[in-house]
């Protein structure tokens, strides 16, 4: 990790530059105010060179900052494509090219969590990292009973970084309101840290991917790979092969396009009502097309547990939108915390920014593609001050929530898959499918 700044008080220093920053392009702005320029225009320009320095700032670091930065994508659509693309770039490099660590540091992580007979437990043990991630590597071993194994090693110091960056994070509140007055980010930084902090237990990981394989034991759509062994900061599973949903993206026959994408829906959709957890991280790369058909899953380090499964609000206002309702969308939203109580948004606006995450489940069948997703962001992509996503809050109970539905749209449009996705949403989110004799206000709970 010797590109990326990790120490402590390297971090500390980068993430102190950013109120700093807004203070003196606040001064700045009222300077230009009394030489003539309009309120809009200077605020416009503050937005943008705010959000300019956050993006570059967040996207130079590793952890929780990286992550604030994942559930704060649906924002993006926001800003300028020249502020948002580089960051999102930035973004993609530090996911999947993390520097692995060298081999003596991973005999030593592995005697300090294993002890000074670790390689008793493998009959073969691969020192090559197979796959990098944020806060941590994996190796390819053999098991001491012969069966081929996965070991997941936390990068040493990964924890002490992510806390380091939230607890920073927690004290730029007023910058994140500057940009976006709707979004009260306190609790968003709340639960994130609270994910995070358990993604860096591989214990709590562990105890996920079990239960995730249990489930989906036998089962004719999924395999989650088996949990061998694992402590906080070593995790062994059985090895899986397959094909990643980045080689499919890059090289693979529309059929398979299309099958993978409608299975990636389905497991995303129906894992709350089967196992009570959401899978957190769709990346491709912790999907595989197995040669059986089957979808494998990866990395269980972030999933957000959801015994009722989804909302029922979530499926309700969907529907509700669809019927053109937006009377009770707008009411059902603040309620549910989208809308703050102070924040008046133009329905219009609204109905124009909601109408492509409901698209896929007006129609029998959907095709996503990069053209669609472009055409989508296009239509929210400025910084004047009544844009309705700057309008928007994040509910901390939706943080993970959203975080899966953004990636995992970005993930079907580069599939390019086809298929009957609004079944899936029938099958699985409560309140979607026509209501069975209640009423709308007891269905909805929110007027």
């Amino acid at each position: 990790m010797s590109d990326l700044p990790h120490r402590a008080v390297t971090r500390s220093a980068k993430l102190a530059t950013l109120p700093l920053g807004f203070a003196g392009r606040t001064a700045l702005g009222l300077g230009r105010r009394l030489g003539g320029a309009s309120a809009e225009i200077v605020a416009q320009e503050i937005q943008q060179r705010t959000a300019d320095q956050i993006f570059k700032v967040l996207g130079e670091l590793k952890g929780g900052a990286m992550k604030l930065g994942q559930a704060l994508s649906i924002f993006e659509a926001a800003l300028p494509p020249e502020i948002a693309g580089p960051y999102r770039a930035t973004l993609t490099r530090l996911q999947d090219a993390a520097p692995p660590l060298p081999a003596t540091t991973v005999h030593r992580v592995l005697t300090e969590q294993l002890g000074d007979d670790w390689r008793e437990n493998f009959l073969e043990f691969d020192d090559r990292p197979s796959a990098a991630a944020s806060i941590g590597q994996v190796h390819r071993a053999v098991w001491h009973d012969g069966r081929p194994v996965a070991v997941k090693i936390q990068y040493p110091g990964a924890g002490k970084a992510l806390i380091s960056d939230f607890n920073q994070l927690a004290r730029l509140g007023k910058l994140f309101g500057a940009l976006l007055p709707g979004l009260d980010i306190k609790p968003v930084l709340a639960e994130l840290k609270e994910r995070v902090s358990e993604e860096l237990d591989y214990l709590k990981e562990a105890e996920a991917q079990h239960a995730f394989a249990e489930e989906f034991r036998d089962d004719p759509d999924f395999h989650v790979p088996a949990v061998i062994a694992a402590n906080e900061q070593i995790l062994v599973s059985e090895w899986m092969t397959g094909t990643p949903l980045s080689r499919i993206i890059a090289d693979g026959t529309q059929e398979e396009r299309n099958h993978a994408g409608l299975l990636f829906v389905r497991f995303l959709f129906c894992s709350p009502a089967r196992v009570g957890m959401l899978h957190a991280d769709p990346h491709p790369g912790n999907f595989w097309l197995m040669e059986d058909g089957r979808l494998g899953v990866l990395d269980f380090g972030a999933v957000n547990r959801m015994p009722g499964g989804y909302p029922v609000a979530f499926g309700t206002l969907t529907r509700i939108f669809n019927q053109g309702d937006m009377e009770t969308v707008v009411r059902g939203l603040r309620a549910e915390g989208f809308i703050r109580p102070h924040i008046e948004v133009d329905v219009d606006a609204l109905r124009a920014f909601l109408a492509p995450y409901v698209e896929p489940t007006r129609v029998e069948e959907f095709a996503f593609s990069r053209q669609w997703l472009r055409e989508q962001a296009a239509t929210v992509a400025d910084l004047r001050p009544n844009n309705v996503v700057r309008q928007l809050n994040l509910p901390a109970s939706y943080v993970l929530i959203h975080r899966v539905h953004a990636a995992g749209v970005g993930v079907l449009c580069q599939l390019g898959a086809t298929a009957r996705f609004r079944d899936e949403v029938v099958r699985w989110v409560p309140g979607f499918a026509d209501e069975t004799g209640e009423s709308e206000d007891s269905a909805l709970a929110l007027t």
